[in-house]
Formats: structure tokens, C-alpha cells, sequence
């Protein structure tokens, strides 16, 4: 792997083009180990194979998802995704928020599995690897497409976004929700503008996701929030004022995760702390590997994502607390609907 950049680009999570632990071709850096430029984005429209995905993992509330985009602009320096982009010879660093595949065929896709006899319906998770809101559906409104046939076939969803894009779709957003087909969660990391631009550069102001929760619970449309990822010593002191923020918005749930750090992640966080808290980097990394029995990173489930000790006691402890005194259990949330369920066509058979 490449040794970590000493150097920011600006608008970006990582500076790193790290080659991945799959790599077959190696970037090519400068005299100072560097990439040699500040790279734009591509985005390359990827005809997909299969959609829906399916997963037995029991501490993810969901079995089947859809991710529209491979790679992510937005450029969350944390996120669990970024090693996924080692399969495709990439790299986990830059090239995971510059070099992203767009499913242009996506809706067509998920109109043909939705059909097909075998299909039983249950809740899919949208954009749950990497944002369905990213910058690059704009211009292309895959995931517009996707909601469109979802509320077609009336498929309940779920959908998570640090992205004020979504404000665009309210309208088959509040029509999902008439049938209780949708669940939006917005991600809150920070309330602090200078972190945001550093941690996820690309993403939505805390301003505009908390105008995103205001706007769609007014709408009728169902919101909570998830604190992720809590950091010790970043945004962990931030908890309850997060909290407050989202309850006064109109969020009516909200959970959390601790940072997790997979992989690439790891280096790539690491440097990342060297890069914007050098004063502090030795301890929050102490910090961490106080969450993980000692380690960066615990990949057992239900530990991985709330981690294990007193540390980690103490994050929920103080999470629980001021949830409860806020109201955002998530007790007021219900089971998203699945008896409204059709395959359209054959709707359309029966009129003959």
C-alpha cells in the first residue's frame, strides 16, 4: 500500500489513492508520493446483471437492499463501503468517491424481479452501500426511477441519505407514505459546518438535512435520524445537541453507530486524523481501540456496530437518556406495509 499523503485536496474525504488488498494495477504517484492530480469525478453508466441483493446478517434491520451507485462522491472518509472498491481493482481512497458506476438500468431491473412469480414482497433498503442521493442522481434520477416503480408495484422502502436531493422526490415520497411504504432515516454526523466539510465533504449542510427532516415529516412522510458514526472525542461529545437538533426538526426515532473501520478503512481514517486532528489523533485512536477489546475494528455482529466495554456502555447509556427525555425510541414507528403488494401488469390483465 501507498504510505499515508501528507496533504488535503479539498472537496474530498481522502487524499489517498491506497491500492486496495485485491489490486492487479497500482497508481502511479510523484516525486513526493502524492497523486499526481486533483482528480474529477467519473461516473460510468454500468449496465447491472441483478438488482436486489439479500442478506442473513441479524443485527441489520433488513434482508434485502438496492444500491444504485457503486463508489460515492460525497466522500465520507469513514465509510464501511470504501473496501468494496478493492473487487474492482480500485482504489478504497480517491478513487472510491471519483470513480463511481452508475445501474442505469436499475428501474428496469427492479420492475422484472418485482414481477417475477417467485417474489415474495418484503421491505428493500435503498442506497444502503453508498447514497442513492449522491451528486451524480441530479442529472440521471435513477433512484426517482426506482421510487416511481416501487410505488408502481406498491414495494414498501426504506431510504437512507445525507443528501438534500431527496427534497425532489417528496411527492412519490408523500404518496408512499399514504400506503406506509416509505421510511426515510436521515445519517446526522455533526451539527458543526467545519467538521462536516472535512469527515463527508460532499454531503448535505446539518442545516439542510435538518430542513430535509422538517420538510418531510410536515409532508406526512415518516423520518427518523441515525447518529453515525459516532467517533469518541470527534462528534461523540456532540450526542445530545444532535439529539435536540433532529427532535425539534420533527424526527420521531433515532439510533446510532459506532465508526467502524474495515479494512482500508482503517489507514485511510487514520491518516485522515493525522490530516485534521493531529493534536488529538493518538488518543482518539486509543479511544477506538477501547470500543474494539483493543482492536481497530470487530466484525462480529450485533458488537460491531455498538462495540463493547465501558466506553461503550457509557455512548449508549448517554444516547438512551437523552432519546427517551426527547421522545425518538422509535417506538412510534410501525412495520412499513406489505399487504398492498401487486404486480401491476397482471392488474391491468384482470380489467380483461
Amino acid at each position: 500500500m501507498h504510505p499515508p499523503s501528507k496533504h488535503t485536496i479539498k472537496g474530498r474525504g481522502s487524499s489517498s489513492s491506497m491500492t486496495g488488498r485485491f489490486a492487479i494495477h497500482v497508481v502511479e504517484l510523484d516525486e513526493h508520493g502524492e497523486p499526481p492530480t486533483n482528480p474529477d469525478t467519473e461516473v460510468r453508466l454500468e449496465t447491472a446483471k441483478s438488482l436486489i441483493t439479500r442478506n442473513k446478517s441479524p443485527d441489520i434491520p433488513f434482508t434485502q437492499s438496492i444500491n444504485p451507485y457503486r463508489g460515492c462522491e460525497q466522500g465520507c472518509v469513514y465509510c464501511f463501503a470504501r473496501p468494496s472498491h478493492s473487487y474492482l481493482d480500485l482504489s478504497p481512497g480517491l478513487d472510491f468517491e471519483t470513480r463511481i458506476s452508475a445501474k442505469i438500468n436499475a428501474p428496469e431491473l427492479l420492475a422484472q424481479e418485482l414481477s417475477r412469480p417467485g417474489y415474495r414482497c418484503e421491505p428493500i433498503a435503498l442506497g444502503i452501500n453508498t447514497d442513492a442521493y449522491q451528486p451524480a442522481e441530479r442529472r440521471l434520477e435513477i433512484t426517482r426511477k426506482l421510487l416511481s416503480i416501487a410505488l408502481d408495484f406498491k414495494q414498501p422502502l426504506s431510504i437512507i441519505t445525507k443528501s438534500g436531493l431527496i427534497l425532489r422526490d417528496t411527492d412519490l415520497l408523500t404518496q408512499l407514505a399514504q400506503d406506509n411504504l416509505i421510511q426515510v432515516t436521515v445519517s446526522m454526523t455533526t451539527l458543526s459546518k467545519h467538521l462536516k466539510r472535512t469527515l463527508e465533504p460532499r454531503t448535505a449542510s446539518p442545516a439542510m438535512r435538518l430542513r430535509v427532516i422538517e420538510q418531510l415529516s410536515r409532508a406526512g412522510v415518516p423520518v427518523k435520524v441515525l447518529v453515525a458514526p459516532v467517533i469518541p472525542l470527534i462528534n461523540e461529545p456532540e450526542i445530545e445537541a444532535i439529539l435536540a437538533a433532529v427532535a425539534g426538526a420533527g424526527a420521531t426515532g433515532a439510533s446510532y453507530i459506532l465508526l467502524r473501520l474495515p479494512h482500508e478503512v482503517a489507514p485511510l481514517f487514520l491518516n485522515w486524523l493525522q490530516q485534521h486532528f493531529p493534536e488529538r489523533a493518538a488518543h482518539v485512536e486509543s479511544r477506538i481501540r477501547a470500543l474494539r477489546g483493543g482492536k481497530l475494528y470487530d466484525s462480529e455482529f450485533g458488537s460491531r456496530m455498538r462495540g463493547e466495554g465501558v466506553y461503550a456502555d457509557l455512548i449508549r447509556q448517554r444516547f438512551m437518556l437523552a432519546a427517551r427525555k426527547l421522545g425518538l425510541t422509535n417506538e412510534r414507528h410501525h412495520t412499513l406495509d406489505s399487504g398492498h403488494f401487486r404486480n401491476p401488469s397482471n392488474a391491468q390483465m384482470a380489467l380483461w
